[in-house]
């Protein structure tokens, strides 16, 4: 058993560290198996040999957050810890610095993890970008909130959000309503998005005007879409011939940020994922980026993470039992 000790400059920060009751501090410890104690302005660290070096890697980065005045949650500091276990903890103070947009309640929007810092980079970086990965990465919240910094830059004149409507067979004519009383069961997480950004008084504004629209894939034939920034969600679920469709209806000073996730494809089984397909041919393509985003950047529950690896993991025990036979 050894004994580390670490100095703290100030007591605030050490407070944060510590959390409401301990519980930060009670995480770390039972994650590592040390023993974390407070003395004057020092904390003392014992336990086995690498186990009290991981839980002071720990520590330092989650000071390193608290000094750039990041809010330390519960799911900080289990992907702190994940980075750490996986010999990333000098990664840990890339995330969490720029911040991409401010809501309508003022409320900052940062990338929590290192694929999404890396994910909203590409984003800023390259034309078109196809960000793929499980439920709850942010895949669709980052897309959102780059194109409203996009707009409120005036960098680009419209947002367009689209969705295939794989359910309703892309024709929406057996719902009751308009169009948009057709659509808006598709399109939900997409308005969530922009009303936690904009407001709903400023999204009506803009709907009115023309600078937002929200519409299914299948209006997308036959537009040039010129100074705008569209986004393509649950593009999984696009067959090949439409995802070429919207990859070509893009125009001069657009961007395009192509999200999906391709273990939740809704399509016949006789038919091929337009993303699995745009993933394939675009790799490589200059300007064309493509972001793989997995468990450990998932910023929801921590039950969706475990979900997403029992999923994971039962896919791959039925791929060797297949390789087997």
């Amino acid at each position: 058993m050894i004994e580390h000790s670490i100095n703290i400059e100030r007591m605030e920060e050490a407070v944060t560290l510590f959390g409401a009751f301990d519980e930060n501090i009670r995480h770390l410890e039972r994650e590592f198996n040390v023993s974390i104690v407070s003395r004057d302005s020092e904390l003392k660290v014992s336990g086995d040999g690498e186990m009290v070096r991981w839980a002071i890697q720990a520590i330092n980065g989650l000071m390193t957050l608290i000094s750039r005045g990041e809010e330390i949650s519960e799911q900080t500091i289990r992907y702190v810890i994940s980075l750490v276990r996986a010999g990333r903890a000098d990664e840990i103070d890339s995330f969490g610095r720029d911040v991409l947009c401010i809501t309508a309640r003022g409320k900052p929007i940062k990338a929590k993890t290192v694929g999404q810092t890396k994910y909203v980079r590409a984003i800023q970086k390259n034309t078109i970008t196809l960000g793929v990965g499980p439920a709850g990465t942010g895949k669709t919240y980052l897309a959102v909130a780059a194109a409203v910094a996009a707009f409120r830059a005036k960098e680009v004149n419209r947002i367009i959000l689209t969705r295939p409507a794989v359910e309703a067979g892309e024709r929406l004519g057996f719902l009751p309503g308009d169009l948009q009383s057709k659509v808006d069961p598709y399109l939900r997480p997409l308005y969530d998005a922009l009303f936690e950004m904009l407001g709903p008084e400023t999204y009506e504004k803009y709907v009115e005007r023309g600078n937002i629209e929200v519409a299914p894939l299948a209006y997308m034939r036959g537009r040039t879409l010129d100074d705008s920034f569209i986004i393509l969600d649950e593009a999984q679920n696009t067959s090949r011939e439409q995802m070429k469709m919207f990859l070509t209806r893009m125009g001069f000073g657009s961007k395009i940020v192509i999200t999906g996730d391709v273990t939740q494809i809704d399509l016949p089984s006789d038919k091929v994922s337009g993303l699995k397909e745009a993933m394939r041919v675009l790799k490589g393509v200059e300007d064309i980026a493509i972001c793989r985003l997995s468990g450990s950047d998932v910023v929801r529950h921590v039950l969706v993470q475990r979900i997403i690896k029992a999923y994971e993991d039962d896919e791959q025990r039925q791929d060797k039992e297949k390789k087997k036979k």
